[in-house]
């Protein structure tokens, strides 16, 4: 009987160590369902969130690679958990099965047996349920890979995207400056060429100039003083204009958009006139009066601009007749349109 006593003794000693792994047991499976809660609102917040614009691909990145660090570290604890669970079932069931060999003889110890039995069996039930849990979160960790997967596939396509459009708008732009500078060579040949034609069909007189890239006229050549009426003489000066512009219309290939722009300009003296009541006036109604005599000769009215500059654009300073003379013009230029 000491001898039995003994030994159903020796037996209630494992008992703290049966209740200290159930309740690690009961403590994972609250931080494992904590942590399985605390995925699940992630994951929530991720799928509501994941058709926003792409500006928030990045961050959205972000979070989820910190969530995915977040629950493999869970993952490892339940684990270990996992782990040394099975540990303390394997010692139980070793220790079920010697209790069971001690206790065969034992009438009076069969009950505990019974209970210790039935204790593991609970254990294991909650072991097999914590295992399921581990698997659904493996399946939710898998599931936040393929949408990593997905977002870094998009975010690569859209780069892709970006570089692509980049290299044929760079393409564009450089063929787009090229074709430009062609017809900017193609029109300054054009111009030098109208320029030395015309040179030499209006000779070399003192009150025509050329001035850059620009012709000029002395106001005289073609209007009286304060008029906007082209002289006689005037008239047989741009009749010599008119056949140089009727010869290069027909040289100039008509992609090339070219206009002739013709400036008036006077002095700095007011004017103060019914007809024009100031140098604007003035200025306007001399281009436009020679833009209309040279359409009348046949050039083609695309191909001609009347401004007019009144006496803010002079050529000479001072307030010498020279100098008004020299401001009084009007100016021909051959330009892109």
């Amino acid at each position: 009987m000491a001898l039995a006593r003994a030994r159903r003794e020796r037996g209630i000693d494992y008992w703290p160590g049966f209740v200290d792994a159930l309740s690690t047991l009961i403590l994972g499976i609250v931080f494992l369902l904590s942590v399985f809660v605390i995925v699940q609102f992630f994951l929530s917040q991720e799928v509501t969130g994941k058709d926003t614009a792409l500006q928030r691909l990045n961050a959205q990145l972000a979070q989820l690679t910190e969530m995915l660090s977040l629950e493999k570290i869970g993952k490892a604890n339940l684990e270990d958990t996992l782990s040394s669970l099975r540990a303390n079932l394997a010692l139980a069931e070793t220790e079920r099965d010697r209790l069971k060999g001690v206790n065969e003889g034992l009438a009076s110890g069969g009950s505990r047996a019974n209970e210790l039995a039935s204790q593991l069996d609970a254990q294991k039930g909650v072991a097999g349920r914590a295992l399921a849990q581990v698997e659904l979160l493996n399946q939710q960790i898998a599931a936040l890979r393929r949408q990593l997967a997905a977002i870094e596939a998009s975010l690569e396509a859209s780069e892709s995207k970006d570089k692509d459009a980049q290299a044929r708008i760079a393409d564009l732009g450089q063929r787009l400056n090229l074709a430009l500078a062609q017809r900017v060579q193609e029109l300054s040949r054009f111009r030098s060429e109208f320029f030395g034609r015309l040179r030499a069909i209006l000779g070399n007189r003192p009150d025509i100039r050329v001035v850059g890239d620009r012709f000029v006229f002395q106001s005289e050549v073609f209007f009286d003083a304060g008029a906007a009426v082209v002289r006689p003489e005037g008239r047989a000066e741009l009749d010599k204009l008119a056949t140089a512009l009727l010869e290069l219309e027909k040289q100039i290939p008509t992609d090339v958009a070219w206009v002739l722009r013709v400036d008036g300009h006077t002095d700095v003296r007011p004017i103060a006139s019914a007809a024009y009541p100031s140098n604007w006036e003035l200025s306007a109604a001399r281009a436009i009066s020679v833009v209309q005599y040279l359409i009348g000769k046949g050039i083609s009215p695309q191909r001609l601009v009347a401004a007019g500059f009144g006496e803010f654009q002079p050529l000479e300073a001072g307030q010498t007749e020279d100098a008004f003379r020299r401001n009084r013009r009007i100016e021909l230029k051959l330009t892109e349109r």
